[in-house]
């Protein structure tokens, strides 16, 4: 299986950079081929300029893009790791969500259509490793919404027979090394099972 890797996060040294290296790990243990976007190393902008979001229907991205509109195009599963902030993905990866998943991309609206065309139906895979600071319960409340946004939204510009896999590990702000551990080993686990 050909798998994207989308890590997001600042810190090379964080708990996500590790589960991004572990999540590699156990796909590349399985035989699956793997390519690697590393938002912040990159140094990926996310910001939507005004252009782009006045031709966001037209088909295709800009030239600075094409790279990953490529990557996500030839991946048959996605692997989403990152750090949950204020329920959600951080901006960084929203960005790359609003300015990658574009028309022509992960979407078409054929004329006189009212329903987008799910464009990335290579993708039969969405893995979502991230970390939250609060407890389940705490998630729970708020509703989850970065949950929704992978699940859901994602997941319908995708084959229609797309399943998701939720990687989490909750509490993460009084979790001794142990459960931090038990995670990594989770993450590596899971994604060589895909």
């Amino acid at each position: 299986m050909r798998a994207l890797v989308v890590h997001c996060h600042p810190n090379p040294n964080s708990l996500v950079a590790a589960a991004r290296d572990r999540a590699v790990a156990g796909l590349t243990g399985a035989g699956h081929e793997v390519r690697v976007n590393d938002l912040y190393a990159d140094g990926f902008d996310p910001v939507m300029s005004a252009s782009e979001r006045l031709t966001h229907k037209e088909p295709g991205v800009s030239p600075a893009l094409e790279r990953y509109a490529a990557d996500l195009q030839w991946a048959q599963a996605l692997v989403l790791v990152y750090p949950t902030w204020w329920s959600g993905q951080p901006a960084m990866l929203k960005g790359w969500m609003d300015r990658v998943w574009v028309a022509g991309v992960a979407w078409e609206l054929p004329p006189g259509a009212d329903v987008l065309e799910p464009r990335l139906t290579n993708v039969r895979r969405i893995v979502v490793v991230t970390t939250h600071g609060s407890s389940k319960l705490i998630n729970a409340i708020e509703g989850e919404s970065g949950k929704r946004t992978a699940t859901r939204s994602l997941r319908l510009m995708c084959s229609k027979r797309t399943r998701t896999t939720w990687c989490a590990v909750y509490g993460l702000d009084t979790a001794a090394a142990e459960k931090r551990e038990r995670f990594l080993s989770r993450v590596e686990r899971a994604l060589s099972r895909i």
